[in-house]
């Protein structure tokens, strides 16, 4: 959150203030945000009664915000490109989408990509099991799944970076997470470490920790539902939290 990063001196430039000023705009907002001030860091005091107001109502509808930020974007500039969301996600999209416009799917693919962003911004971009960061071996996975709770779809705390394979193993219960972060496998791949180097590599895993995201930790709740629910067993059914 400098005045000389990239990203908020383009946005300086769309909106017609200066680098500074942004720059100390979301500083405010960071006073406001549990993510950073529990780490000690207290961002800058002087925040507004308007700055509480847009916090408010952003931090608990990320869905809002990803679907407001786009249309701005849009406005601001004509024509821009939307990076493509992981296709993974949205190879088998929820049952509640199905036979919706193509509109729709457009609007997933946006939320899909908001999420994304969002993980592996957090985690610097790399597996936070393997340490491996090639983006197109990553995966930002949710934690509870997305077809099973709707609120938390967009929610940065139900996620984890992983690669294709840890994200996989993850997704069919074969590993799990537990609520202090650690790793735990299944007896079905620690049977297959005997046999193959894929599941000697996936095995070695038990009893560690996952490498902790600069912000977002993984919620304990998710991640005890994913051991609930997930872990060693052959399905994910809906879950209310």
């Amino acid at each position: 959150m400098h005045k000389t990063t990239p990203e908020i001196v383009e946005l300086a430039n769309l909106i017609g203030r200066t680098p500074s000023a942004v720059a100390m705009k979301l500083v405010n907002f960071a006073s406001l945000d549990p993510s950073i001030t529990s780490t000690g860091r207290s961002g800058l005091g002087n925040t507004s009664k308007g700055d509480r107001e847009v916090w408010q109502t952003f931090s608990t509808d990320l869905g809002r915000l990803d679907d407001d930020c786009e249309l701005i974007l849009d406005h601001l500039k004509p024509g821009r490109q939307h990076s493509e969301p992981e296709m993974r996600e949205l190879a088998e999209p929820p049952a509640s989408f199905i036979g919706e416009t193509q509109q729709a799917v457009v609007h997933i693919r946006k939320r899909q990509d908001f999420f994304r962003r969002s993980i592996l911004a957090s985690y610097d971009g790399k597996c936070c099991m393997s340490g491996v960061t090639t983006p197109e071996l990553l995966i930002a996975s949710h934690i509870v799944p997305w077809s099973s709770d709707v609120k938390n779809r967009l929610n940065p705390r139900n996620g984890l970076c992983l690669s294709a394979i840890h994200d996989k193993a993850f997704d069919r219960g074969l590993i799990t997470v537990t609520p202090d972060f650690s790793i735990r496998v299944s007896e079905k791949i620690k049977e297959e470490g005997q046999r193959t180097k894929l599941g000697k590599m996936l095995s070695g895993l038990e009893g560690e920790k996952i490498v902790a995201p600069k912000r977002f930790l993984p919620a304990p709740e998710f991640l005890q539902w994913h051991n609930d629910v997930c872990f060693e067993k052959k399905t994910n059914e809906p879950y209310d939290i």
